[in-house]
């Protein structure tokens, strides 16, 4: 069974190019006119968070905002977050912030990657982070990029979910397959089979991380196949795939933040966790400091405070009894390997070939 997303063209009759550069021009006027005040007043500079997938689904972009509020409020620094829906807007929001006086630009994910390569040298008072992102070669001497070792703690959800699962049959799926992701996969597959050999794992991709509808349609069909236990990797899309688990009991999901525990009490069981809140706060706290080096690049694994593997206590009291039973006997194992991936003595691969 192949599970993908087909894509989809653009409308007929329609200067593309054009309607993005007015759309660019319109949105780079009204934001450098917001921003105008705040700079004024800006004492300790203006920290801006460019985010390129949508608030309001209780998901990262989420925790970075609220991050970035409080630690605003606890340094008392200005600072503004810009959503960037339309990549042909990003170096337009990028340069108007600097413009505009930013100290410190935060953005996030692998698109972001060739405007901060193109415009970072010609701001180099400003200082830019980007988290969830590749080192940069050459490196920039104002830039900072920020990866995750997500991939170990899927290799955690793989070794719960074949103690979980009652089919042998495990899910994974991502937003898009990109080599972080790609690596996810393998070690969630590494994972379940040093448990399982016997077991199958399947991979999946939406085309999206914001797609909820496509994200239900695959788990849909993935449960209907006889998967019990799906690992996402997909961001908003995450909320389509816990609709589908929540249909029936016994559908279980290891999701990425803890605010989806309660989208489904009964069925989100786990999260590998990613706090970029926590991430954010961490770097810009860095960045606030006169002694930030830039031109360098962190990994963030377990261990960290950002990244970790955790049981859902909602689950834990609502879930179906027979499973939550499972998962007590389970997670003392889990916890194990854990710490063996801690010490050195578990080794995991990051292995980006699918």
């Amino acid at each position: 069974m192949t599970y993908a997303k087909t894509g989809n063209g653009f409308s007929r009759g329609l200067d593309r190019r054009a309607v993005l550069h007015l759309g660019a021009a319109a949105a780079a006027a009204g934001l450098a006119a917001s921003l105008r005040p705040l700079a004024a007043h800006a004492a300790g500079g203006l920290v801006a968070l460019v985010h390129t997938q949508a608030a309001g689904d209780n998901g990262p972009v989420d925790s970075m905002i609220a991050k970035l509020k409080q630690l605003a409020e606890e340094k008392g620094f200005p600072y503004r977050a810009v959503y960037a829906q339309d990549p042909a807007t990003y170096e337009t929001i990028f340069r108007t912030l600097c413009d505009a006086g930013v100290s410190i630009i935060v953005s996030t994910f692998n698109e972001v990657a060739e405007p901060f390569k193109a415009l970072a040298p010609s701001y180099p008072n400003t200082k830019w982070i980007q988290l969830f992102a590749d080192p940069f070669e050459p490196a920039i001497p104002n830039v900072v990029t920020v990866s995750y070792d997500y991939y170990l703690g899927c290799y955690l959800s793989g070794v719960f979910a074949a103690k979980m699962s009652k089919s042998g049959k495990i899910g994974y799926i991502g937003g898009i397959s990109i080599p972080p992701l790609n690596a996810d996969f393998n070690a969630l597959k590494a994972g379940v089979h040093s448990v399982n050999p016997d077991a199958t794992v399947t991979a999946a991709f939406a085309g999206s991380f914001q797609d909820p509808a496509k994200g239900q349609e695959i788990a849909t069909q993935m449960f209907n196949d006889g998967i019990d236990y799906i690992q996402t990797d997909a961001a908003a899309t995450d909320g389509g795939i816990i609709a589908a688990a929540n249909e029936k009991e016994g559908r279980m999901v290891s999701c990425l933040a803890p605010t989806q525990f309660p989208l489904g009490p009964k069925s989100v069981i786990s999260i590998v966790g990613l706090d970029f809140g926590a991430s954010l706060y961490n770097e810009v706290s860095k960045a606030l400091g006169e002694d930030w080096k830039g031109g360098t690049h962190e990994h963030t694994g377990l261990g960290t405070g950002v990244i970790d593997f955790i049981p859902s206590p909602l689950f834990a009291e609502q879930g179906p009894a027979d499973l939550t039973a499972k998962a007590k006997e389970a997670l003392p194992a889990v916890e194990k390997i854990r710490a063996g991936i801690l010490d050195g003595s578990v080794k995991v691969e990051f292995n980006t070939t699918l």
